[in-house]
């Protein structure tokens, strides 16, 4: 099991979420959920979670990942996620979870994606 690591990087206005190891129950699970809220409380509206470096996402990483998307939404924010690795692609379309975030292959495209005019 390798310890999780997290890195913001701001891309073009979007909070690029780099993690980096397993988001498993207690540290990694944890960790994510607090990069993702320490990105919502420094104003950031526009976060791209990247998964590049995460090959194991259990289910309570799944659960965070989800919970924070209405707590996102509730202060104006939006989570995107770019990267996934196969295993963790997988689980979230076994799961249904996939329909609750865009995804992307591309760095560039998603941090484009938060640029185009929403559509009603």
């Amino acid at each position: 099991m390798k310890l999780l690591q997290a890195y913001i990087r701001i891309d073009t206005g979007v909070a690029v979420l780099e993690f980096n190891g397993d988001v498993t129950l207690g540290q990694g699970a944890g960790l994510l959920r607090d990069t993702i809220m320490r990105a919502l409380e420094q104003g950031h509206k526009k976060i791209l979670v990247d998964l590049e470096e995460v090959s194991y996402i259990d289910s309570s990483g799944l659960g965070e990942l989800v919970g924070c998307k209405p707590l996102a939404r509730t202060q104006g924010a939006e989570i995107k996620l770019v990267h996934l690795q196969k295993r963790v692609k997988g689980l979230l379309q076994i799961t249904k979870l996939i329909t609750l975030f865009e995804t992307f292959d591309d760095e560039y495209k998603a941090v484009q994606s938060f640029q185009q005019p929403k559509s009603i």
